[in-house]
Order: C-alpha cells, then structure tokens, then sequence
C-alpha cells in the first residue's frame, strides 16, 4: 500500500508540472499582443498579483519557513521568472501611462517582500509561527490573484463578450487548483487548501462565462470584421471619386 507521504510527493510534482502549464498559459495572449502591437483591453493585473504570490509562496515553501514544502519552493521560484517575462512583454507594447504604474506596482511587491522576509526571519524564531504568519499571507495575496480576473469577468457580463478573457488561464487555472486542492487533503494543509480552492471555484467561474458568451462573442467580432470591411469599401471609393475628381479638373484646364 502506498503510504501518505509517497502520495503526497507525488501528487507534488504532478502539481509541478501542471503549475508550470498554468504559470505559461497566458502565452496565446502574449502573442495576440504581439500580433496587434499593443496590449489593447488586456489588464497586466493577473501577472503582477501572481508575480506577488510566488514571491511569498517561494517564501512559505523556504526550509528556514516550512521544512517539508520544498515543491512548492521550486514551482513558484519557477513561477517568478516567468511572471517577470509576462510583465516585461506587457511593458514593451504598454503607453507610457501603463508603464509606469508597473514599474512602481512590482518595485513596491519587491520591497514589501524583501522587507516581510526580513521581519519573518529575523523576529520570529520558529518553524510553526514563521509559516502561520506568511502562510497567513500567501492566502491573502492568492486571494488577490485569483480575485484578479473578476474585474474583466464583470467587463465580460457587461459587454457579452470573452474576447479579453484568456481562456487557457481560465482552464489551467480549474487543474492547477484540483491538483493543488489533492495535494494539501493527503496531508492536511489548511494555507494551500484555501488557497487553491479559491483558485479552483474562480477557475470553474470564468469557464461558465465562456460557455453563456461564447456565441454572443463571435456574433460581435463578426459584426465588427464587417464595418472594417465596410469601412475599407467606402475609403476605397472615396478615393476613386477623388481620382476621378482630379481627372475632370485636369482636362477642364486643358
């Protein structure tokens, strides 16, 4: 029989990997921006509130915090290099206005986190109180990150449309939070248990929006491709109405 611990490692590094698909689903996105040549109605919010969260849980799973958390240590210590990739992508195709509200929201997370390292480690003296406090915290940021796409679900219910949703975040967001949720009942853990099943219900929330709107999407950004195609017919023959114009003048002169 396999015991709780084999278990639990091994549900650990499934949640790994499937983490590491969701710290990566925002990329269809990134490449949307890259084809448009500008972040559009795309908010950077979702990867500066996970940038946030790996940083503390990077500090939950420290051996000096939680002896035993070493995978959460890895995944999120992974999540922070690609989170920071996100954020500079987004910056490049952002208007200034944009750019500068990111550079002070992570500049103001990397000194919230360096100073909260340094009161946890320097004035707490055991392993029990030191991943109460920042487990305490890693549920209050993961409540911020996963509370992150609410704003554009209410942008969605508004408009009808999931066009700005990224829907691979939405699905990987639904795994990585079972897996995760799997992890913290072999072996109960209340920190990641809350925070995960948030992440789950928000993820299984966004999925039911993209099933009501997703015809009423299409219907819209068909309607839109067909006042572009109006629009460019209507230039075109403003131009030759202009060409013809000249033309007329031209041999009126002559």
């Amino acid at each position: 029989m396999v015991s709780a611990e084999v278990a639990r490692t091994f549900v650990g590094i499934l949640g790994n990997i499937i983490t590491l698909f969701f710290f990566l689903s925002p990329m269809p996105t990134m490449i949307d921006i890259w084809r448009k040549g500008s972040v559009e109605q795309y908010s950077a919010t979702p990867y500066l509130a996970t940038l946030m969260n790996c940083l503390l849980c990077s500090l939950y799973g420290l051996p000096m915090v939680q002896p035993e958390r070493f995978l959460v240590l890895t995944i999120n210590a992974t999540g922070i290099l690609i989170e920071f990739c996100f954020i500079l992508f987004y910056f490049l195709f952002s208007d200034k206005k944009t750019r500068i509200k990111l550079l002070v929201v992570v500049v103001l997370e990397l000194i919230f986190t360096f100073i909260f390292t340094f009161l946890v480690l320097n004035l707490v003296h055991t392993h029990a109180k030191r991943s109460l406090i920042v487990g305490i915290a890693c549920v209050f940021i993961n409540i911020l990150m996963y509370s992150a796409p609410l704003t554009i679900m209410k942008m969605v219910i508004r408009t009808k449309s999931v066009e700005y949703m990224p829907f691979f975040l939405s699905v990987a967001s639904v795994v990585n939070g079972s897996v995760w949720v799997a992890y913290s009942l072999i072996r109960f853990d209340i920190i990641i248990l809350i925070s995960c099943g948030l992440g789950l219900l928000l993820g299984l929330a966004q999925l039911t929006l993209y099933g009501l709107f997703y015809k009423s999407t299409k219907k819209i950004m068909e309607a839109r491709k067909g006042k572009e195609v109006d629009l460019s017919k209507v230039v075109v023959v403003d131009e030759v109405l202009e060409l013809q114009c000249k033309t007329r003048t031209q041999q009126g002169q002559q």
